[in-house]
């Protein structure tokens, strides 16, 4: 037996020696590197943290201690090491273990964290709430640097830096990277502690020999530290914990067991809020990570394990399409700035950073910062470009409504990973961008369904000068161009009944649903029900066009990869109510709800979102609508939604 099938929880990795414990290092490393080459997954940042997350729980007492990551795409070691090494075939597939924390999976999992810069918040509660009930538990925070570049994680350490005598102990996991490497002033500050770890063995050898000396050592050195305080802090910032009322232990070498057992030892001991400063190496161990120049290899698909090259790719993806277009477009436009919060390369702007050196900025994992920022920008003269994940985007919708939008500013917002993404889960589908776009006003919102359509409106977004845009794709590679067969007020009409045919359903597509629209009338035409097909291109606000387009037909459907409520169809709706136009709608879209991890096929299918599933509500709704006019004469009137 290895020790790692020996390890199902906390306890049984608490009884080995210091010795076995290093060996067991190796083992899951070896497992990681095994398991997630088949699955994909975030591996650079597993690698960096096995020793670390050992520690954690060879000192703390899990789950009676809370342990929550931030974020937890580096939960995988803690997974193993509480029973769940034997899930690990089934990581990020349906049915199968969560890539993040999941509460249903372990009551080691307490927070199922995947937004950054939230598990100092969620610390500062757990302690508060465990003091008020009279609880000695302790709470503890595991950090990455880049977190930290959150205004969220500073509001958190006030409040927590308040209370002397809440037990919440802070571990910073400093690799110096998030996704790419970790900008910023703070950055700065860990980078130059990371420098000085000799420093601080120096001080403690002097510390225990002065201190041994008869008579004069304690004197000595009590004079000598306070000398030494002023030294410290002219060569390492850790001041600015401690003057935050902070006790800080570090740095500590991440990846030495013995010391971080010793550090955590202590600030367990502490009884207050502690800060551990644990500097680690992204995907150590294994060298195919730590020679990836761009991430360390933070998140992969299929992989060989003996090389780290990723399987052959099945298509071209969204963002290398994007990717490719703003560096022909900041080729003619010297006005155009690219933005990103610490995902340069996942949101494709790594070609536009090297293009154009000085046209393109990383504000750290800071969204409500890059949109505001923007808007200074776009104040000066420039045109940024803010490139973020649709999930994210719920983390600066106040800044895009009140520093935008109000101020009318030409700042193109463009949303990668819109509607389902897959494997990462309830957290990271894009499905709520467009009920909050929807209410903000003077918006433009485009959704391209092809390439080609990706770079012909992303164009035509930053040809706007007088307030924002924003662009739609999803995680998902691009299927082939879908071509109009006539273009209505920039509303491209795909597909029309024949002629003799009846125009029974507005068949309205939003973005890449236009395959799957185009598949659904096909079946509906076979069944003798006239469809027409059109893709609005740019979907708020509403083009009048579609109006139109609805009084001519018996009645309208809507389909669309994002959150049902308050999306596309409500709009839509809303628009044939303003029209006065009373034809009866109904929307497809995603339920309101959290979906679980699976692949994006998947998850459409369960939810209802295959041309087969359109095609029979279609058909159901045309039974129930269509042949009781047919038999009665009447008009159909009353605008509707279910």
């Amino acid at each position: 037996m290895t020790l790692l099938e020996s390890v199902h929880g906390p306890d049984d990795l608490k009884r080995l020696t210091l010795e076995e414990s290093v060996a067991l290092a190796a083992e899951i490393r070896s497992f990681l590197v095994d398991k997630v080459s088949q699955t994909g997954g975030h591996l650079g940042p597993n690698l960096g943290v096995v020793e670390l997350t050992m520690a954690i729980h060879r000192v703390f007492d899990s789950p009676h201690d809370s342990v929550v990551f931030d974020t937890g795409h580096q939960s995988y070691v803690h997974k193993i090491l509480t029973g769940r090494a034997g899930d690990f075939d089934t990581l990020r597939q349906k049915g199968g273990l969560a890539g993040y924390p999941c509460r249903a999976e372990s009551e080691h999992d307490l927070v199922e964290s995947s937004h950054a810069s939230t598990a100092l918040s969620y610390a500062d509660g757990l302690a508060r709430g465990y003091q008020l009930r009279g609880q000695r538990r302790h709470s503890i925070a595991v950090v990455g640097d880049g977190a930290l570049t959150g205004g969220m994680c500073w509001e958190a350490l006030n409040n927590i830096a308040a209370s002397k005598d809440r037990p919440v102990v802070i571990v910073v996991n400093d690799n110096g990277r998030s996704y790419s490497p970790t900008i910023g002033g703070l950055a700065d500050h860990l980078a130059k502690l990371r420098l000085t770890p000799g420093y601080e063995k120096v001080l403690e050898s002097g510390k225990r020999t002065l201190q041994r000396t008869p008579v004069v050592g304690k004197p000595v050195y009590a004079a000598l530290h306070a000398a030494k305080r002023g030294l410290k802090d002219a060569i390492s910032p850790q001041a600015m914990f401690e003057d935050l009322g902070l006790k800080y232990f570090g740095p500590v070498d991440g990846h030495d067991l013995a010391a971080l057992d010793e550090a955590l030892r202590r600030a367990k001991a502490f009884g207050g809020p502690v800060i551990v400063h644990a500097v680690t190496r992204k995907g150590n161990g294994y060298p195919p990570a730590e020679n990836h120049e761009d991430d360390q290899m933070h998140s992969v698909g299929q992989i060989d394990p003996e090389s780290g090259k990723p399987a052959p790719s099945n298509g071209t993806s969204w963002t290398s399409v994007f990717s490719g277009e703003l560096v022909e477009i900041g080729k003619e436009r010297e006005d155009i700035v690219a933005i990103t919060a610490a995902m340069l390369h996942p949101t494709g702007l790594g070609k536009f950073a090297k293009a154009y050196p000085d046209r393109w900025i990383d504000v750290g994992i800071a969204e409500q910062h890059a949109m505001t920022s923007a808007a200074g920008l776009a104040m000066a003269g420039m045109h940024p470009v803010v490139a973020i994940y649709s999930t994210f985007l719920n983390r600066a919708f106040d800044q895009l409504l009140m520093d935008v939008a109000l101020h009318k500013q030409p700042v193109t917002v463009v949303l990668d990973r819109a509607g389902i993404t897959g494997p990462d889960g309830p957290s990271h589908h894009g499905m709520w961008d467009l009920s909050l776009l929807g209410i903000v006003p003077g918006i433009r919102v485009a959704a391209p369904r092809d390439a080609e359509r990706l770079r012909e409106e992303l164009r035509e977004a930053v040809a706007v000068d007088d307030g924002p845009t924003v662009l739609r794709f999803p995680k998902a590679s691009v299927g082939p161009e879908i071509a109009a067969v006539e273009r209505l007020d920039g509303v491209d009409v795909l597909h029309r009944p024949a002629e003799g045919e009846t125009s029974d359903v507005l068949l309205i597509s939003v973005g890449v649903f236009a395959g799957l629209a185009l598949e659904a009338a096909q079946r509906l035409t076979d069944q003798g029900i006239g469809v027409t097909v059109v893709d609005p291109r740019w979907i708020y606000p509403v083009p009048q066009v579609l109006t139109e387009l609805a009084a001519q037909h018996r009645f309208v459907v809507t389909v669309e990869d994002s959150g049902r409520h308050g999306g596309f169809g409500w709009a839509m709706a809303a628009a044939l109510r303003d029209a006065e136009i009373d034809v009866p709608l109904r929307d497809i879209a995603v339920p309101q709800q959290f979906h679980d991890h699976a692949t994006r096929p998947e998850v459409l299918a369960d939810i209802g979102l295959t041309a087969q599933d359109v095609s029979r509500r279609v058909t159901e709704w045309a039974s129930s609508l269509l042949e009781p006019t047919q038999k009665s004469g009447q008009n159909v009137s009353g605008a509707q939604r279910i």
